[in-house]
């Protein structure tokens, strides 16, 4: 029987891009028709993204590297949720029998981020660098005061007090006598 050492981070990794095949394969962007092929169906483009705290804005960073910003992309407010939608293009032909392997993703997509209430297109600013979209939506982190501790108590019941007695009330019961008779 041979031995080998187990790495469980090789298997992590494996199970992560497994986890991301299977979620692109399931959330891809709808054809216009279905066409059943033999070799698997593969999802389009979903760009990466990052959201980053700057002080009281959000920043989101997404990675769009060889898209048209100013044809391709659009950043809108649509019912309390930012959007960013666009189309990475293959417009370059290309003779397909010479490829052997293409790991470049083409086609729509579509990403959400949900807004705070009351959060409007004014907030938000958008620019686009060295293939990366950054989105600023202003304001939006509330700064929350301190912590305050809450006292925790154990054991019984707070004590309740024995209602006061007005002096028209009989007075309370004497004392038991002592064996001897008197009173203590």
């Amino acid at each position: 029987m041979a031995t080998y050492r187990w790495d469980p981070f090789t298997t992590l990794s494996r199970f992560d891009r497994d986890f991301d095949d299977l979620v692109r394969r399931t959330w891809a962007a709808p054809r216009a028709r279905v066409v059943r092929s033999a070799r698997p169906r593969v999802a389009g483009f979903v760009p990466p993204v990052e959201l980053v705290r700057d002080g009281s804005d959000v920043v989101v960073r997404a990675e769009l590297p060889g898209v048209d910003i100013e044809k391709d992309v659009t950043v809108e407010v649509e019912r309390g949720r930012l959007v960013l939608r666009g189309e990475r293009r293959n417009e370059r032909e290309d003779n397909t029998a010479g490829v052997l392997v293409r790991e470049v993703r083409y086609g729509s997509f579509r990403r959400e981020f949900a807004l705070p209430e009351g959060v409007t297109a004014d907030a938000i600013e958008a620019s686009y660098d060295a293939g990366v979209l950054e989105v600023r939506v202003h304001g939006v982190v509330q700064e929350v005061e301190g912590a305050q501790r809450i006292p925790v108590t154990s054991g019984a019941a707070p004590a309740v007090e024995a209602p006061a007695t007005d002096e028209s009330s009989p007075e309370p019961a004497s004392e038991p006598a002592s064996e001897d008779g008197e009173n203590a």
